[in-house]
């Protein structure tokens, strides 16, 4: 050996030398620290899992707010429905029936209601878990292992209804004209009345609820207490009636500090004097108190008893004047009658109830609901009243209340006719029957040729009174006097003319149909509430109650018996009925 090393060729497989392995490995580790193929294995299989992760849960919140828009809609219907007053089944079966059809009976729970025999409150909530199917990832653990896992969410819902009639005005204005004598209308209107007012009592707690009830004709018949404590002309005492001017139908107040004008005390209608009975007229324009109680109107009453006997005794007369229905009825509920009220709430014998001495209460007292029903057969026709130069003064006829006797003057002869009640007939005297101490003979009949067939004698005793021009109209209508105190020596047309046509003038239906418009508007202005029937009324009558309607829902349009659904309708209407969460 010469100290070369060489080595063996195997025969197993290739042969290298030391330098060439190490050379190897170190490309190959190179190539492998080179390559990035596949490295991103990994991070997207964890990135994919969180986007699926995030994407799932946000499915599951989408279920959750679907499920729970739904849960909450179901209870809003439901509790309004069993909290309606006429619903006749329990408030569970009510709850659970309408969450059963909406397929979320799973989540029912047993509502909680107040009931009392005026309102109802029902409560329904949900408490529940709310089944996820993606959150499971976050329990990986659990989820790995099959333990038992249940990932949920809160699911919560809750809604309040409630139905009552809390503190509530109302104004029943009703026609009781003289048409309501037709087909049945008064008896029909009586019912339905009575009904309201009984169905109103017994859903209303006591306190809460005053009806003011106008009756109207030609006229509004007022108490007596109430005019004495307005700004009112006092040229009579007979009747407490108002003549509006125009511009008072533009609002619902009424004026403490202007002058109203009374409307006189007379009647157009029928020839009648009850002077000597110490009677007033029949038919006049403004009802007395006296005579047609029922005719004044009854105010801020919550006794179902004096309420109904009051509807019971309604007679029907005269015209229609829907205006002045309406005027009063609003002005029953504006805050501007408080002082009187208060004023009749006050004393030993109050005429109001003194719990309801705050009403009207103002408008902005949201807690308290004004609703006038105005109902009418007809249209508004003339409305009557006695011209300026007849209101007040002397009227030239005298009256001897001891002998009956009129006396009546002549201002062209200066002379006297004295009427006797004996003959119909009369004769001249120089002054009023019963101020002197004359004896005349007169002849008070004669034959077709004009000669005398039947003479009597006058002769004075007792005294006279000029009578004042509204004690003349109280007594004495406007045709018996034209007819029997100054056509028996006037010509028929003078007498009629100064003592009958020029006594009086009217409102006709075209300016009252304006002023019906003008105070209904006022009246929705400020928020009151107007429902309008319609009782067998002509078309021009339905316009002007279609038009003061608060809506054309609040406008009935009926026949007969009709009338109770009307007014049953409107008393289920006047339910304040609200969600309050």
């Amino acid at each position: 050996m010469n100290g070369t090393f060489r080595t063996t060729p195997s025969s197993t497989g290739p042969q290298f030398s030391g330098p060439q392995v190490s050379g190897r490995l170190f490309r190959a580790g190179a190539r492998f620290r080179a390559d990035e193929s596949g490295v991103l294995e990994k991070p997207m299989i964890a990135t994919l899992l969180c986007m699926l992760a995030v994407g799932g849960i946000g499915m599951d919140l989408v279920r959750l707010e679907r499920d729970r828009t739904e849960l909450q809609y179901t209870l809003d219907r439901a509790v309004l429905a069993a909290a309606d007053l006429d619903q006749p089944l329990d408030p569970e079966a009510v709850v659970l029936d309408y969450m059963t059809k909406a397929g979320l009976e799973k989540y029912y729970k047993k509502p909680y209601a107040e009931v009392t025999p005026t309102s109802k409150k029902v409560t329904a909530t949900v408490d529940a878990d709310f089944e996820t199917y993606w959150m499971k990832i976050v329990d990986y653990d659990k989820w790995k292992n099959n333990e038992p896992i249940k990932k949920s969410l809160p699911l919560q819902a809750s809604a309040t209804a409630e139905e009552s009639i809390g503190n509530v005005e109302i104004s029943l204005v009703l026609d009781v004209s003289g048409s309501m004598r037709n087909n049945n209308r008064l008896p029909n209107l009586k019912l339905a009345a009575k009904e309201f007012v009984q169905t109103m009592d017994d859903n209303t707690e006591d306190g809460k609820m005053t009806i003011s009830i106008v009756p109207y004709s030609t006229q509004v018949s007022m108490p007596e207490s109430v005019l004495d404590l307005m700004q009112v002309s006092n040229e009579h005492d007979y009747s407490h009636c108002i003549n509006f001017e125009g511009s008072d139908f533009n609002t619902t107040a009424i004026s403490q500090v202007d002058e109203y004008q009374r409307t006189m005390h007379f009647s157009i209608w029928g020839s009648s004097d009850y002077r000597r009975s110490s009677r007033l007229v029949n038919d006049a324009t403004c009802a007395a108190h006296s005579d047609n109680p029922e005719r004044t109107a009854l105010l801020f009453e919550d006794d179902v008893d004096t309420l109904q006997d009051y509807i019971d005794d309604f007679d029907h007369s005269d015209n229609t004047s829907i205006d002045l229905g309406m005027k009063w009825g609003v002005a029953l509920l504006d805050p501007s009658m408080q002082p009187i009220v208060a004023s009749l709430s006050a004393g030993e014998n109050p005429e109001i109830d003194p719990q309801y001495a705050d009403r009207p209460v103002s408008y902005s007292d949201h807690e308290t609901l004004k609703v006038i029903v105005l109902m009418t057969d007809g249209q508004n026709t003339s409305q009557y009243y006695v011209n300026d130069d007849r209101r007040e003064g002397g009227s030239k006829v005298w009256y001897n209340a001891s002998e009956n006797v009129y006396s009546t003057y002549n201002q062209d002869t200066r002379e006297y006719f004295w009427h006797d009640p004996n003959t119909g007939s009369g004769t001249w005297g120089p002054h009023p029957f019963g101020d002197g101490d004359e004896s005349i003979r007169y002849c008070y009949r004669w034959d077709d040729d004009g000669r005398c067939e039947a003479r009597t004698r006058m002769t004075e005793s007792g005294s006279s009174e000029e009578l004042q021009f509204a004690d003349l109209f109280a007594d004495t209508s406007l045709q018996y006097i034209f007819y029997y105190l100054f056509y028996d020596w006037m010509n028929y047309y003078d007498a009629r003319d100064e003592w009958y046509y020029d006594v009086y003038s009217y409102v006709g239906s075209n300016t009252k149909d304006n002023r019906t418009e003008a105070i209904c508007d006022a009246a929705k202005a400020q928020g009151i509430i107007v429902f309008t029937i319609g009782f067998e009324a002509p078309s021009s009558g339905q316009s002007v109650l279609q038009d003061c309607a608060s809506s054309d829902s609040h406008y009935y349009d009926v026949d007969g018996l009709e009338i109770a659904d009307a007014f049953k309708s409107i008393a289920s209407a006047i339910r304040q009925l609200r969600l309050t969460e």
